[in-house]
């Protein structure tokens, strides 16, 4: 499979991923190699991840407990505190095996330590691969609020390796199928109608490529996210303010990113057929579709209120106003939107009804 080439790296597949990891190292003089992992990569990809690579270097690992509950500047400290315990210097590599929160905080940590060390991101779950392989987002959640600490900064590469897909769970992979049908809803009617008809993993592997394709084509237009990129936000509004309170909520069973994003989408739909022209028909399909593969979720009265109140703190909002992505149709999407107030809890009656 072909590589996609981004602005200042590229995303390579498979075993092009390894080939050309070990040609990175070969000719970088690395002082150390240090890899970033958590509990569950550290037992199931990394002995697969060592196995692939050819010639002697100093390698050291540094484990993280996994989950969203554990991206935080808190773990940033342990990691940067091992880091200068192990000798780590301006010429070492930090090498970033996990999910989506695993290369974030692992970005994160590599761009700040020393004023920045080289970094490759080798994305372990599906949402990790569509998602967070593309773009240079790297950052920490500021209590239960998303991604509020954090920069643009992008690595020497991206290995996007399918066999580690066989190590997780089918709730995991759902999750990160939220975010490939997000890329169809917002640019490209044809793939979501296609995504629609995937019925197993093997099936699903064939779409990765056509994600990660469609999000670096966004973000090459628009790096720093001033414009085009934003609508790769898209129920992220709703979606991030669910998720962070299901994440401090201890009543609650926490939500996975695709799990709160997906209902995001439902209800940005349903905003998007009162305010920017979505058809009914199209927005049936929309909810039919994510609720098809993702649990409806039950939300009191002072739920919603809870949610509604953290949108303050969205990362998109600028001069006071809340600003949303929303859809004219399938596969056109208009950015910096805002709502009325009102709706929103309608948003929510519509999605559970």
């Amino acid at each position: 499979m072909q590589s996609i080439v981004s602005d200042s790296y590229s995303v390579h597949f498979d075993k092009m991923a390894f080939e050309v990891l070990n040609s990175h190292l070969a000719s970088h003089n690395y002082s150390t190699i240090f890899v970033l992992v958590d509990e569950n990569t550290h037992e199931l990809c990394l002995p697969q991840f060592m196995s692939e690579i050819a010639g002697e270097y100093t390698f050291e690992i540094i484990e993280i407990e996994s989950g969203e509950i554990n991206k935080t500047i808190e773990t940033c400290v342990g990691v940067w505190e091992a880091l200068s315990e192990l000798g780590a210097d301006r010429k070492s590599l930090m090498i970033n095996l996990g999910g989506g929160v695993l290369t974030d905080l692992g970005g994160f940590v590599a761009s700040t330590f020393k004023r920045g060390i080289h970094f490759i991101n080798v994305p372990t779950t599906l949402l990790s691969m569509v998602d967070a392989s593309v773009g240079g987002k790297t950052g920490v959640d500021l209590g239960p609020l998303k991604n509020q600490i954090g920069v643009i900064n992008q690595p020497e590469m991206v290995l996007i390796v399918s066999e580690f897909l066989e190590t997780l769970n089918e709730r995991q992979i759902t999750s990160g199928f939220a975010e490939m049908l997000k890329h169809g809803l917002i640019g490209d009617s044809d793939y979501w109608e296609s995504l629609k008809e995937v019925r197993s993993i093997n099936e699903l592997k064939n779409h990765i490529f056509p994600s990660v394709e469609f999000k670096n084509k966004v973000v090459l237009q628009d790096p720093t996210e001033q414009n085009i990129r934003k609508i790769l936000n898209y129920g992220h509004t709703l979606g991030h303010a669910i998720e962070s309170y299901f994440l401090e909520n201890v009543n609650k069973e926490t939500l996975l990113h695709g799990e709160a994003i997906a209902i995001g989408m439902i209800t940005e739909g349903y905003l998007s057929y009162r305010i920017t022209g979505l058809s009914h028909e199209q927005l049936e399909d929309i909810k039919t579709t994510f609720l098809k593969y993702y649990k409806k979720i039950e939300f009191t009265e002072k739920d919603i209120t809870a949610i509604l109140e953290l949108l303050k703190y969205d990362k998109k909002n600028s001069h006071g106003n809340i600003n949303f992505v929303l859809l004219n149709r399938i596969g056109k999407a208009q950015i910096d939107v805002t709502i009325s107030p009102d709706l929103f809890k309608q948003a929510f009656a519509y999605y559970m009804e």
